[in-house]
């Protein structure tokens, strides 16, 4: 199964190891341990060219973060966040993700080389299927979301989460069908994202094969 991106074809018959690269002062998972608000960008390179030789198949970048009540950033500080770091990891030698769902930021990500687009919003904002659709060969990761990150928390889902995620994606199926049809046979993924209990999780995956 061969995943087709921007510039490389990723070799799906095995597990991959995506390392993740925060650009951002507050996510969850880190921190900012790697970035801080006016630090420069040196500890996130470093991170980067680590993290391949730990072992990574590829990175995912991103400028926001999307846990629950983070605060959006604007546009030109997502930039800022995002593109330096592009640059420098373009050249690594592997596959980059770029975590966004702002069209703004796809457009310019993917114009300087980044492979996949990663949206927690499924190419729901005005204007991403446009952007996806005009860089035929880039790989696309679409994600469901309860809400947005700034509500997801206040009303989690309630009942059989299988159902609704399974009804959003029916939904969306339209959109895929039509951006599919601009691109060349390649292999399509997909990626459940729902709150905990992990349950529900498992759930999902496992009738994903349903869809």
């Amino acid at each position: 199964m061969i995943w087709q991106t921007s510039r490389f074809q990723i070799d799906l018959s095995q597990p991959r190891v995506m390392g993740i690269v925060n650009v951002t002062p507050d996510s969850f998972s880190d921190g900012g341990k790697y970035f801080t608000q006016g630090g420069g960008f040196s500890g996130v390179f470093a991170y980067c060219e680590q993290l391949i030789r730990d072992g990574a198949d590829l990175l995912d970048i991103g400028g926001e973060s999307t846990r629950p009540g983070a605060p959006p950033v604007p546009l030109d500080e997502e930039l800022a966040r995002v593109l330096p770091v592009v640059r420098h990891a373009a050249r690594l030698g592997v596959p980059l993700s770029i975590d966004t769902y702002k069209p703004e930021v796809m457009r310019a990500v993917l114009d300087l080389g980044a492979d996949i687009i990663n949206d927690v919003w499924a190419l729901r904002q005005p204007g991403a299927t446009d952007v996806v659709a005009g860089h035929p060969n880039c790989g696309v990761c679409l994600m469901h979301m309860h809400r947005e990150p700034q509500t997801m928390q206040a009303t989690p889902m309630e009942g059989d989460v299988v159902p609704q995620v399974l009804s959003f994606w029916s939904a969306l199926r339209t959109t895929c069908k039509r951006l599919a049809s601009t691109r060349p046979a390649s292999c399509s993924t997909r990626v459940w994202v729902l709150a905990k209990p992990w349950h529900r999780i498992f759930r999902c995956w496992h009738v994903s094969g349903s869809f």
